[in-house]
């Protein structure tokens, strides 16, 4: 049997209502118009696309149901949650459907760029009870780089900061400042963050199979693609697991996620781990890490930075800082100093784009 699909309407107040009518059953699944789909569909969502092709995954009222049931337990229990984030993406609508399956409405930052200002006065929206929200590390920085907006932070019982990478040093000034920041690691494909700062949710496992690859199984899987395609998916030991695209380990019950198998560089013969040069260039800046091809190291580790206000970061400064964590085989050999990081889906890294910015950048400056 299938059931109809509705669009996603443009307000939150409407796909509010459309979301708890699918998640009865009383209601079509809703989601970008694919066709009808299976009736245990609820919802369909757009990946971001940041490692090829845009696919329609499809999550299950009974996986939605158990991501929120699971969110709610690990934090302070049903609450009233800020919605900070787009609704095209799952962490976006996930604040959606935990509302839904909470009894309560959320309050909606207003659109259009992401600004201190705007969070602090929807925040005092907020009622009394337990109070969340969900950011992006974009959105967190920014935030505490502004007094107001810490202060708005602090009186969240959970701000779960997930979609990219949150280095350690602003995940230390957020604990510092009193902020209840919670990291949170998962994609579409479960519904959304499945793992709390290194902990699975309850139902949900994790294993790292033979080439260091995170596998997630659990109740909150999606039912599959849009295209049928069953990849990647797969069984291991009679059970269903999702093989991600990250590497990991898993020591004494707690996952810590290495980056994405496919974003590893090779130069000199080492392997460099962008997301690991990235953390050691914290303390400059923003940092995206890419590689580009070169004669003599194979590829070449470019280290492109939006510098702190008033920092003038040399390249020395970043060899220094990725040396003494990591080595001199993974410090950069060029440094692209840039006012933002290009950017796709709710808050990740365009690392196209970003090499292609320093494609363009390393030429201009040798010509």
């Amino acid at each position: 049997m299938t059931r109809p699909l509705r669009d996603v309407p443009a307000r939150a107040d409407l796909l509010l209502a459309a979301l708890a009518e699918a998640l009865e059953g009383t209601g079509p699944a809703v989601g970008p118009g694919i066709g009808p789909v299976a009736d245990e569909v609820a919802l369909v969502v757009r990946t971001s696309g940041s490692t090829g092709e845009p696919r329609g995954v499809l999550l299950s009222a009974t996986a939605l149901r158990a991501s929120g049931a699971a969110t709610a337990d690990r934090l302070s229990g049903a609450g009233q949650w800020l919605l900070a984030l787009p609704l095209q993406h799952v962490a976006g609508l996930q604040v959606l459907v935990r509302s839904v399956l909470a009894g309560t409405r959320p309050v909606v930052v207003p659109d259009g760029p992401f600004r201190a200002p705007a969070f602090v006065e929807t925040t005092a929206l907020l009622g009394s009870g337990p109070r969340y929200t969900s950011l992006v590390p974009t959105q967190l920085v920014r935030l505490l780089e502004d007094p107001d907006g810490t202060a708005a932070l602090r009186t969240f019982d959970a701000v779960l900061v997930g979609g990219a990478a949150t280095g350690a040093g602003v995940l230390d000034r957020a604990r510092a400042a009193g902020v209840a920041v919670v990291t949170t690691y998962g994609m579409s494909e479960t519904c959304g963050g499945c793992v709390y700062d290194g902990v699975p949710l309850a139902g949900v496992d994790v294993r790292i199979d033979d080439a260091g690859r995170v596998l997630l199984a659990g109740p909150v899987l999606a039912e599959g693609y849009a295209d049928g395609v069953e990849e990647p998916f797969v069984h291991v030991d009679g059970r269903r697991w999702m093989r991600t695209s990250d590497l990991g380990t898993w020591t004494d019950g707690r996952l810590t996620v290495l980056g994405r198998a496919d974003d590893v560089l090779v130069s000199g013969g080492t392997k460099v781990s962008p997301q690991a040069v990235e953390a050691a260039l914290e303390p400059l800046g923003e940092a995206v890490v890419v590689g580009l091809p070169d004669d003599e190291w194979g590829q070449v580790v470019v280290a492109v930075v939006v510098p702190r206000p008033g920092a003038a970061p040399t390249l020395a400064d970043a060899r220094a800082a990725v040396t003494a964590h990591l080595g001199a085989a993974h410090a950069p050999r060029h440094l692209v100093v840039t006012d933002s990081l290009p950017l796709r889906g709710p808050g990740k890294i365009d690392r196209q784009a970003a090499t292609e910015l320093a494609r363009r950048s390393i030429e201009r400056n040798h010509t």
